[in-house]
């Protein structure tokens, strides 16, 4: 018999009746911890049904029921093999916020590879421990919990990870709390993504039914242009040299309105169909032929300028003359285009401007072509949360599909796309184009 149960059994009766039932007392204590955890993550996260506001609260909660000082929630992209913090609470934690670090490394690829939880009680010594993390923040991490989110079965979705407890070192019966609000939490993301799933089905289907009817509507419009445009021809042909001045310049402006109209009216449908595509995740092969990028870019402000001086913004363009002939598909370009500068204009104050600029990248293989306002530009979130399968949007309904178009044009370029913006100052994309696609030159 060990030396432990002799002093134990040596114990008067007393004694060791109250230390079983401080023994009992603290597990009913853990027991009432986790009860209490599992209630506040259940009503925390199933008043959600948005997947950004699921993983805040599963967060949030998990930390105060532990009193830590910081946490993060990485969610995997099977598509960059990445680790992404989707949400941080801690000390200059928005920073984190859509960086991805690798998904095989630091603790957090460990736990997510593995599918089981680990607690680290001396991070610093701990060699997998993803020190440039620490360093963005300036946050010292002492210990950690790292567990994955993850169903009953299959792979995990993600990691929570809950740092420094406030008044001991984490322990396994802090993970056993944290065990539970982990499983309830993938629950409900996996939930909420499958509520917008629903949600982007029945957008699709309403999206088919739009895409019909405005074909529908639009025929007779274009139909009607051209009659108009014949009588119009038709009229002029008659008159009298005499008068023909002023019935000139009439005649020119008529023609380039209903040259507007029929074009607007065809780039209209194909622009719905270029949102029903997206949501969908499907996309016809891009149509790569030479093209003008001034041309494009003309015709976007062709179309924008009476709306932008509607609202007192003035459309300008520079470089554009400049920039050769590249291989790309026209109708693409064109939306993203028309993309990036309509939605500049509602964030725009009356007086201010929107430029387009181009100039041809130092390797001489690509150009960039810059969408620049004045506008009240973008907090860090929504900055960080563009061309990415979580934009947030900040217009009232407003689902985001807009950059998704951007951005899904700008890959089947084989480009990239950046955005600097400053709240109070406006914002600039800048689309960089390869002068030929890979694509294309793979063809």
């Amino acid at each position: 018999m060990s030396n432990k149960r002799d002093a134990s059994a040596s114990k008067p009766p007393v004694e060791r009746r109250r230390a079983s039932r401080r023994r009992e007392d603290e597990r009913l204590q853990q027991r009432e911890l986790e009860l209490e955890a599992a209630r506040r993550i259940c009503q925390a996260v199933y008043q959600r049904i948005k997947e950004e506001e699921v993983v805040e609260k599963a967060l949030r909660t998990a930390m105060e029921v532990l009193g830590a000082e910081a946490g993060s929630v990485l969610l995997a992209d099977p598509k960059s093999r990445q680790l992404v913090f989707r949400h941080a609470i801690g000390p200059k934690a928005e920073i984190l916020r859509g960086k991805g670090i690798p998904w095989d490394k630091g603790i957090a690829g460990a736990v997510f590879k593995s599918g089981e939880p680990e607690i680290i009680t001396d991070v610093k010594r701990d060699r997998r421990h993803y020190e440039d993390i620490d360093a963005l923040t300036g946050f010292e991490t002492r210990d950690m919990i790292a567990l994955p989110l993850k169903l009953w079965e299959g792979q995990p979705i993600g990691v929570m990870e809950i740092l420094n407890k406030r008044d001991r070192p984490l322990n396994d019966d802090d993970l056993a709390i944290l065990t539970i609000i982990s499983a309830i939490s993938a629950v409900a993301i996996e939930h909420a993504r499958l509520a917008e799933e629903a949600k982007l089905a029945e957008l699709i289907r309403l999206l088919g039914d739009i895409s019909h009817d405005l074909q529908n509507m639009l025929t007779p419009a274009v139909a009607g242009a051209r009659i108009v445009q014949t009588e119009l021809d038709e009229l002029i042909g008659n008159i009298e040299r005499r008068d023909v001045s002023k019935a000139r310049a009439s005649h020119r402006r008529c023609h380039s309105m209903l040259n507007v109209i029929t074009e607007t009216s065809w780039r209209i449908q194909d622009r719905v169909k270029a949102i029903a595509d997206c949501v969908k995740g499907l996309s016809s092969p891009p149509q790569f032929d030479r093209c003008q990028v001034r041309s494009v870019v003309n015709s976007v402000v062709e179309m924008l300028e009476v709306l932008a001086k509607e609202k007192k913004i003035s459309l300008k363009t520079k470089g554009l003359g400049s920039l050769p002939e590249i291989v790309a598909d026209e109708r693409r370009l064109f939306n993203a285009v028309y993309n990036l500068v309509n939605n500049a204009i509602p964030e725009t104050p009356p007086g201010g401007a929107i430029t387009i600029s181009g100039r041809l990248d130092p390797d001489g293989k690509s150009l960039v072509l810059s969408v620049a306002d004045t506008g009240r530009g973008m907090p860090p979130e929504v900055v960080q949360s563009l061309f990415t399968p979580h934009t947030i949007s900040r217009k009232p309904g407003g689902t985001g599909l807009g950059t998704k178009i951007v951005k899904d044009v700008v890959d089947s370029h084989g480009g990239k796309i950046t955005v600097e913006s400053q709240e109070g100052r406006g914002t600039t994309f800048h689309v960089h184009l390869p002068l030929v696609p890979p694509a294309a030159r793979e063809a």
